[in-house]
């Protein structure tokens, strides 16, 4: 299970699919902090990834988000959140399909999950998606840290097939997006 955050800091507990990808995106936004891969949401103790990808956990591969408010409001993140997945597949992204792919905000108190509600109908309005959004606004849940050999995945393996193919493509269309919001 995480820590909690430093004093001043807030956390996100977001699942966008792959947890390689959402953890190689919030890694480069100004105001992150920190961004650990794990699982949340279902009912086995501390599961493994292999017991996640066998679809009867429950869990979600997510990534938790720790960031300052005063540098990055939780809506402005989530706006990052639904620029870089698609929020309108149920049970996958792209070629990623089952369960622990869920597009996922685990909001931490009613103020976040209100912002949650608020931003949803502000993509939702703006149109930006042919399908409605299908992201679960889901309470609470223990994080459970991935294994180690998940973090910083991207970063430490970049000539690897799904790097180049899936992520590298999400982290380029982030960093051209959201240009001005990139750690300097």
């Amino acid at each position: 299970m995480a820590e909690q955050p430093s004093p001043g800091n807030e956390v996100a507990v977001l699942g966008g699919g792959c947890f390689w990808c959402v953890e190689a995106v919030f890694t480069d936004l100004r105001g992150v902090k920190s961004v650990l891969p794990g699982y949340s949401g279902g009912h086995v103790d501390n599961p493994s990834y292999e017991q996640v990808c066998g679809k009867d956990t429950g869990h979600i591969e997510v990534a938790r988000v720790e960031f300052d408010p005063a540098e990055l409001s939780y809506s402005d993140l989530l706006r990052v959140f639904f620029a870089t997945h698609d929020p309108t597949t149920p049970g996958r992204q792209g070629n990623d399909i089952g369960p622990q792919y869920e597009s996922a905000i685990f909001w931490q108190n009613d103020t976040q999950r209100e912002q949650a509600e608020a931003v949803i109908a502000e993509v939702e309005a703006q149109k930006v998606y042919d399908a409605p959004i299908v992201t679960k606004l889901l309470a609470p849940a223990r994080f459970w840290q991935a294994e180690d050999y998940h973090r910083d995945y991207f970063a430490l393996h970049p000539e690897q097939g799904y790097c180049q193919f899936v992520i590298a493509p999400k982290v380029a269309k982030f960093r051209k997006q959201f240009q001005d919001r990139l750690k300097k």
